[in-house]
């Protein structure tokens, strides 16, 4: 699996383009790598199955670590994922050692996705192998498991957590019932038969709510970034007291990756916690501790191969990007998990390879670049939402060539601007939206399997486990929001 991505001359080539595409947009503020992807994948329909998901798969990797640079430089994190990044990397960088804050961002990003990469390698295959005797009662209280975990991690508010997983849920209702074959919250269009496609939904909410949403306080020219002197490669004996933080929180970043839906953001600041508490020196963090640094930026970048496992090996999301990349497998005509192994090996071979040499490209591209690109960070926001404006519209109708996805992506786009202005997370809408069918076809064919009986949720063992586990996290969930101060409470929801 470590060369399949040189199966294809052009395979190397997508990976440096992708990589860099991610780099560039993870470091400006306000673009996400969500969006990039969504907007990419109608630029997938002409490739085949493998050039597209190195070229997606690589813009994953580089989105997440580009925004370390301008977090470092500029205290303007440039992904969610960076945000913890800003509270030692800002203040080393303010002290006259930024060249030394960007050498351990990059490193430990680095350290942090091969690790991940050798979780990927390892577990995908067995997993999907143990996905093969999960039948559709199984399979459904895995789904069901899947939801809640979302909605418990979703932030800090559980209700607005649950109300935007049923919003997503809901929006991936009309259609065709899997059961009977009826059509359902058509309200009498026939473009709405098949329901709303996946790419239009993605592009509307992450792409064209930007240009909704209006100019962060970045959108000023800021000042320039502080002088980056000295190596950006660190020698092996400067790692050598980093090593324990290191892999510490790679296995971190890579264990919370696997669960759907948490993301890099709370994989980053689990491992920081988690490094601090164990730190000799816990009151150098937040004042430019490498500690702090070494934390974030490793655990950040592991959870993007932890989430790939889930993905590859059940179909299931482990990330907001990966339920992304799900709809690049549909647009492909594959089918994640053990079938992708038994049919299409060489697909499976190639996400693993590309994962891993666009965390090589990575380090490459960042030791070149990091000493100029913090200075994207000044592009204003409108010339660049013009363009993206356009890319939605494109990308949208080159779906089916009809104007009813266009109009799709905008209601979404507005939809997903008026769900971030009330803070209400998308990753459950997402997660819920992509999760709904596949969990409504494992329960109608669990309900024709049992006579329409839904005893075996609760008298088989692997449903009861998977339930079990989830009535556990949905209590744990609602008890740590109680135990918050009704005053505390009321400031978070606001």
């Amino acid at each position: 699996m470590i060369f399949e991505a040189f199966s294809q001359p052009s395979l190397p080539v997508l990976i440096l383009l992708g990589t860099a595409l991610g780099i560039l947009v993870g470091a400006i503020p306000g673009l996400t790598g969500a969006m990039l992807i969504a907007l990419s994948l109608p630029l997938t329909f002409s490739m085949d199955a493998q050039s597209a998901l190195t070229l997606l798969v690589s813009m994953y990797v580089g989105s997440v670590s580009g925004g370390l640079i301008t977090a470092t430089l500029l205290r303007m994190p440039g992904t969610p994922a960076s945000i913890i990044t800003t509270l030692d990397g800002y203040p080393m960088a303010q002290s006259g050692r930024a060249g030394r804050a960007l050498a351990l961002g990059i490193g430990s990003s680095f350290v942090g996705g091969v690790l991940a990469w050798g979780a990927l390698a390892l577990l995908a295959r067995p997993i999907a192998q143990f996905s093969t005797a999960l039948g559709p009662f199984e399979f459904f209280a895995l789904v069901i498991m899947s939801l809640v975990l979302v909605v418990g991690v979703s932030g800090k508010s559980l209700n607005r957590g649950a109300l935007s997983c049923l919003l997503g849920i809901l929006c991936a209702l009309p259609g065709t019932a899997p059961g009977s074959g009826e059509l359902r919250l058509t309200f009498g269009f026939s473009a709405m038969d098949d329901g709303f496609k996946l790419l239009p939904v993605l592009i509307g909410l992450f792409a064209l709510s930007r240009v909704f949403a209006p100019p962060p306080k970045s959108d000023s020219i800021q000042s320039n970034p502080p002088p980056v002197d000295g190596p950006l490669l660190l020698k092996w004996s400067e790692w050598k007291g980093h090593w324990q933080n290191l892999l510490r929180s790679s296995t971190i970043g890579t264990f919370v990756g696997i669960l759907p839906g948490i993301g890099a953001n709370i994989g980053s600041l689990i491992a920081y916690s988690t490094a601090r508490a164990s730190s000799k020196k816990p009151e150098d963090f937040g004042t430019g501790s490498e500690e702090g640094i070494v934390a974030s930026e490793s655990a950040n970048n592991a959870t993007v191969g932890g989430a790939l496992v889930p993905l590859v090996a059940l179909g299931i999301p482990g990330s907001l990007i990966d339920a992304i990349l799900l709809g690049a497998f549909v647009i492909h005509g594959l089918q994640p998990g053990p079938l992708l192994f038994q049919n299409s090996p060489q697909i499976v071979g190639t996400i693993v390879s590309s994962y891993l040499w666009a965390n090589v490209a990575m380090v490459a591209l960042m030791l070149f670049s990091a000493r100029w690109i913090a200075r994207l960070a000044t592009v204003r926001h409108h010339t660049l939402l013009p363009m993206v404006a356009a890319f939605c519209v494109l990308g949208s109708f080159a779906l089916a060539n009809r104007f009813f996805d266009v109009w799709v992506m905008i209601a979404f786009g507005i939809a997903g601007f008026l769900l971030e202005r009330w803070r209400i997370p998308l990753a459950p809408f997402v997660i819920g939206f992509v999760l709904t069918p596949l969990g409504e076809e494992s329960m109608v064919t669990a309900l024709m399997s049992s006579g329409g009986s839904w005893l075996p949720l609760v008298t088989r063992p692997g449903p009861l486990v998977f339930l079990s586990f989830s009535a556990l996290l949905l209590y744990w969930s609602l008890r740590q929001r109680r135990a918050i101060p009704p005053s505390d409470d009321a400031n978070l929801s606001a």
